[in-house]
C-alpha cells in the first residue's frame, strides 16, 4: 500500500506573521497564503503591511493586517487574544546592531534582547494561549538564525539572543507537545532583504559572508519559503523542538 501523499495544504488555517511588512516576514506571509492559509500580517507600520496584504490579495490569497508593536507586551496580549486564535505563528520580528564585543553599549544590548527574545517570547505565549484554548493544535515557527548555533565577530548580543531562542523553543516544545502544538526554529544564513542589503554594498563584507557559505552565494527569501510552509503544514507533523538550518553550509565546519 502506498503511503499517504505529503500534505503541504494549509486550507482553513489561520497564520500570524510578525515583522510582516517586508523581507522574510512578507515572504513567509505570501508563501503561507499561497498554500491556502488566511494570513494576518503584523507590524508597526500600517502603510507597509496594508500594501503587503494588498499584494497577497491581488495574487489570490487571503490576507488581513494587525498594526502591532511587539515590544508593547500589553498590546501583544490583548491584540492577539482579540484577533486569534491562530493555527500558525511565524515569530519573525527581530533586529541586529553589529558591534565589537568590547564596544557593545547597554542601549544596544537592551534593544536587541528586548525585540529578539523578550518580544518573541511573549508573542509566542499569546498565540499559544489561543491555540490551547481552541484545542486544535498548531505550529509555532520561531525565526532564529545560523547565529543561534555558532559565534561571529561583532555579533555577541545577536548570537546571545538567538541561542536563547533555541533553548526557549525546545522548552516550549516540551510543554506544548501535549496540546499538539509543534514549536521549531528556522535558522537562515545571511539573506538579502531591505534590512541587510546595505551591508552587502561593502564588497569586503559580502566577500567574507560568501566565503563562509559553502554554496557560494547570499541567500534569498525564496530559499526559506519552502521550509516555512513545511514547518507550518502536516508534512512536519512529527517535528518539534528542532532547528531547521538553511545556511548554505555555513555551520558545516
Amino acid at each position: 500500500m502506498l503511503p499517504n501523499p505529503v500534505n503541504f495544504c494549509l486550507d482553513g488555517k489561520r497564520a500570524l506573521i510578525s515583522g510582516a511588512g517586508r523581507g522574510i516576514g512578507f515572504a513567509a506571509a505570501a508563501a503561507l497564503a499561497g498554500a491556502g492559509a488566511h494570513v494576518t500580517l503584523a507590524a508597526r507600520s500600517r502603510a507597509e503591511i496594508e500594501a503587503a496584504a494588498g499584494e497577497i490579495r491581488a495574487a489570490g490569497g487571503q490576507a488581513d493586517t494587525l498594526v502591532l508593536d511587539v515590544s508593547d507586551l500589553d498590546a501583544v496580549a490583548t491584540s492577539i487574544a482579540a484577533s486569534g486564535p491562530f493555527d500558525i505563528l511565524v515569530n519573525n520580528a527581530g533586529m541586529n546592531r553589529p558591534q565589537p564585543f568590547l564596544e557593545v553599549s547597554v542601549a544596544n544590548f537592551d534593544a536587541i534582547m528586548s525585540l529578539n527574545l523578550r518580544s518573541a517570547f511573549f508573542v509566542a505565549q499569546a498565540v499559544a494561549r489561543g491555540m490551547v484554548a481552541a484545542k486544535r493544535g498548531g505550529s509555532i515557527i520561531n525565526v532564529s538564525s545560523q547565529m543561534g548555533h555558532v559565534g561571529a565577530a561583532s555579533r555577541s548580543v545577536y548570537c546571545a539572543s538567538k541561542w536563547a531562542m533555541e533553548g526557549m523553543t525546545k522548552a516550549m516544545a516540551v510543554e506544548l507537545g501535549p496540546h499538539n502544538i509543534r514549536v521549531n526554529t528556522l535558522c537562515p544564513t545571511f539573506i538579502e532583504t531591505p534590512m541587510t542589503k546595505p551591508f552587502f554594498a561593502d564588497p569586503a563584507f559580502k566577500a567574507a559572508v560568501v566565503g563562509k557559505i559553502k554554496l557560494g552565494r547570499v541567500g534569498q527569501v525564496e530559499d526559506l519559503t519552502g521550509a516555512i510552509v513545511f514547518l507550518a503544514s502536516d508534512a512536519a507533523g512529527l517535528m518539534t523542538g528542532s532547528a531547521l538550518v538553511i545556511d548554505g553550509g555555513w555551520t558545516a565546519d
